[in-house]
């Protein structure tokens, strides 16, 4: 078993088993998650997390490339005071140096203004299909597509 340091500090396995590639793969998609809740989007965020190519797309909108990668994030969370965003534990194929993985998501959005009333939020399950690859800089997402299951409640501008 052989491991090298990538620039990031995380391992990169190098022959035998993929299980540490599968694990930081899925890191990454629980890193994004946890930090749209914690809406601190920035260059360096989006760095940390996509290739320069990466796709982000969800029901309503995509974003394409690293640039302007954290405003479109921002942007999108402006519309609610607060976000929730939990995910199941990714399933994650790894094929030399990229992956694909594939998780389910359940996000509350709490609109400005809502009172302590659950009937005010938007909530919505999803299914999350991404792509990563390994890069110099250690694993990065280069795709995910959220594809709407459920809603409930209704959006912000569309009451």
């Amino acid at each position: 078993m052989t491991f090298t340091r990538a620039s990031d500090d995380s391992p990169a396995y190098i022959g035998g088993s993929d299980i540490e590639s599968r694990i930081r793969v899925a890191e990454l998609l629980d890193r994004y998650l946890v930090s749209l809740d914690q809406q601190v989007l920035d260059a360096d965020w989006a760095a940390a997390l996509f290739t320069p190519d990466a796709v982000v797309a969800f029901p309503i909108s995509r974003h394409e490339g690293l640039a302007g990668m954290a405003e479109y994030h921002a942007t999108a969370l402006s519309a609610f005071a607060a976000t929730m965003h939990l995910g199941s534990p990714a399933v994650v194929e790894v094929h030399d140096d990229t992956a694909t993985l594939l998780a389910n998501l359940m996000s509350t959005h709490v609109p400005h203004g809502a009172q302590e009333d659950a009937c005010q939020l938007f909530v919505t399950g999803t299914s999350v299909h991404g792509r990563a690859r390994h890069t110099p800089l250690g694993w990065r997402l280069s795709e995910l597509d959220f594809r709407l299951v459920w809603s409930q409640g209704i959006p912000p501008g569309r009451a």
